[in-house]
């Protein structure tokens, strides 16, 4: 092959975890697959963010100090270790826990982290759950040793501007950035993350309303780039949506403006809410009616258990290989739902001996011959099983306000502060380990459902309702907050500054103001505000995209937004996702194929991993697809070792 003329080289478009994450794959792979560029005229590496490199946007050091991370410091990393199963070469490096430790012990913390977050990393422990503007840091130190571990030949270069335009010319990548700098490539990663999105049109037509009536409405964004000041003290808000987004409103709302949290001195469990005066009283509602579940704060007593079992990657290929269409409720959840109940009892039989009346060779043996949610496999767990709490119950999870109703508003918020306070109890007390085995589970499922999404063989109907809702329950059980949020949740619930509106929440407007309802308590008089707050992120729309290099893509044919379509070619839905080859993110185009040269990574895609970084010890999905779009990507520039081409 004769020697190109210029070095290559590769744009990676986010400079956060995910785009640092690939950029840390290639430089372990680039001894490999580039060694002839690497001896030569090198490679360059662009990372182009307008935010600081390695936190990016949603991890930036420029927020608020009260909000916190919802994983623990020791289950935070961005390195492959041991339990990575990938292509490319493992290369292990410290995990948050791991860095703060030796930062403390061999570093200069003040000079490196400021005083504020001297002090905050001086009492982090293991199970601490950080603040975001440490975990900052910790990805800013990943990026600077990623870059430092860069095998000679390879250069990194940091671009802190916004990637406004992606051309082609002469068979290269130019991408033009907001400071007037072209920079001209061989391949492109667009790891942007979230994107944001211009409104729906029944958003625009809601502000529309709003305004002309005098209210106010926030929509649908990071409620930390929200103007909460819009909200007077005193005032009722409605907020619709009770997850991560909802739990940072509360924290900026109340404990923002000048509230504290205090231990109760009638119940060293619980906290106390002291106002500063400045509060609101927030009314919040959700189709599940309640808080995700909190993150677990314990380990696992009976080890990691033997995953996979029942939907195993060979399952998936042969459900592939069938060509479909593969319905996820009948053909599919049942293998999922096993899984998750086969981590959940391996804990429990390993875990805690003395509440089961088998050992777990036994009840594995049984539990593996009985088909899900059948007579005989009730039977079997009730025999051996004997405490109902013991028992999974992936309905109940699924939705914690079943069989709650109420005829007011104040009759409903005790009883759901005990739903919340029992679950919240669950997951603190390590008593109930088993909610940890059955996440470890949904980890295992969630990498194999991803296949399946990606390869086209499941049904119109499953691609239109079952993922959406598996994205959801996923989300609502290992994406919660941590538990000292949750209590104080509840200590502002008790205080009467945070009311729960139950499940199934409707919100209507009139010229009175914004009327809220919900199944939960039906038959009540609604709910009346002046302001809404939509607490979540914009649901993702390439068409609607606020990103010009990517509206850019669209319009010319060179990105595609999936689009869901019944059996006989009916338009059901976009989800305004960039679609992507699943096997290496390749942008797929209008014509049909995949463009060689540009990939894209992240929530705005078609794949869907779970997290930017991972637990260590887990064979993380997120890490081995980081590997495989970086072989990819090195696998397209000049002089890279040949590698097979995947199928679009």
């Amino acid at each position: 092959m004769s020697r190109n003329p210029h070095a290559p080289s590769v744009v990676i478009v986010g400079a956060g975890p995910r785009g640092a994450g690939v950029l840390e794959r290639m430089v372990a792979s680039a001894p490999e697959m580039l060694a002839g560029a690497l001896a030569g005229p090198g490679v360059d590496v662009h990372l182009v963010d307008p935010f600081p490199a390695g936190a990016g946007r949603i991890w930036r050091t420029e927020q608020s100090p009260l909000l916190a991370m919802n994983s623990m410091a020791a289950d935070v990393t961005m390195w492959t270790d041991a339990s990575v199963v990938c292509d490319g070469p493992v290369a292990p490096g410290p995990s948050f826990w791991e860095w703060a430790q030796a930062l403390r012990e061999h570093g200069d913390p003040r000079a490196e982290l400021g005083p504020e977050l001297a002090g905050e990393l001086a009492a982090v422990t293991a199970t601490t759950f950080p603040s975001r503007r440490l975990q900052s840091h910790y990805l800013a130190a990943v990026l600077r040793e990623v870059v430092a571990r860069a095998p000679a030949g390879m250069r990194v270069h940091v671009h802190r501007a916004t990637a406004e335009s992606l051309d082609e010319s002469g068979g290269r990548q130019a991408v033009r950035l907001g400071d007037g700098t072209t920079l001209r490539a061989d391949a492109v990663v667009l790891a942007s993350g979230h994107l944001d999105a211009t409104p729906t049109d029944d958003e625009r037509a809601l502000a529309a309303r709003a305004a002309a009536l005098g209210l106010r409405y926030l929509p649908p964004e990071q409620t930390t780039d929200s103007d909460l000041s819009v909200i007077e003290p005193g005032e009722t808000v409605l907020a619709r949506g009770l997850g991560l987004a909802f739990v940072d409103l509360a924290v900026l709302l109340f404990e923002g403006r000048g509230g504290r949290f205090v231990p109760d001195p009638e119940d060293p469990d619980q906290l106390r809410y002291l106002p500063s005066g400045h509060e609101p009283v927030l009314v919040a509602g959700s189709p599940r009616g309640a808080t995700y579940h909190s993150k677990t704060h314990y380990q696992l007593r009976g080890g990691r258990p033997p995953l996979p079992r029942f939907l195993p990657p060979a399952t998936t290929d042969a459900l592939i290989a069938s060509g479909g269409p593969v319905d996820v409720r009948t053909e599919v959840w049942p293998l999922m739902a096993k899984e998750i109940a086969w981590g959940w009892y391996h804990e429990l039989f390993q875990g805690h001996p003395d509440r089961v009346r088998a050992g777990w060779d036994e009840f594995a043996e049984r539990f593996a011959a009985v088909a899900h949610d059948s007579p005989q496999e009730a039977a079997l767990v009730a025999e051996l099983v004997p405490d109902p709490l013991d028992r999974l119950d992936l309905a109940a999870l699924d939705r914690p306000l079943d069989g709650l109703h109420a005829p007011d508003l104040a009759t409903l918020q005790p009883l759901v502060r005990e739903r919340i306070a029992e679950d919240l109890r669950q997951h603190v007390d390590d008593r109930h380990t088993p909610h940890l085995g059955a996440f470890v589970a949904m980890l295992s499922v969630f990498t194999e459902t991803t296949r399946l999404a990606g390869s086209g063989v499941l049904s119109a109907r499953s691609r239109a309702q079952d993922l959406p809702w598996w994205q959801s329950f996923f989300n609502s059980v290992a994406s919660g907050p941590p538990g000292f949020r949750v209590r104080e949740l509840l200590a502002l619930s008790r205080a009467g500054y945070l009311r729960f509106l139950g499940a199934g929440t409707a919100v209507d407007v009139d010229e009175h103001g914004f009327h809220a309802t919900s199944t939960t308590l039906a038959g009540a008089e609604p709910v009346t505000a002046r302001v809404l707050v939509e607490a979540r992120l914009p649901d993702p729309s390439l068409s609607r995209t606020a990103d010009p290099l990517l509206a850019g893509l669209l319009a010319r044919g060179e990105a595609v937004e999936e689009q869901l379509r019944d059996d006989d070619g009916t338009l059901l839905r976009s989800t305004g996702l960039l679609s992507v080859r699943p096997s290496d993110g390749a942008l797929h185009t209008a014509g049909g194929g995949v463009h060689p040269r540009r990939f894209a990574v992240g929530p705005h895609t078609t794949v869907k991993v779970a997290g930017a970084f991972t637990r260590p010890g887990m064979n993380a999905q997120s890490l081995r697809y980081n590997d495989a779009v970086a072989r990819a990507v090195l696998g397209v520039l000049p002089g890279a070792v040949a590698r097979a081409t995947p199928a679009a």
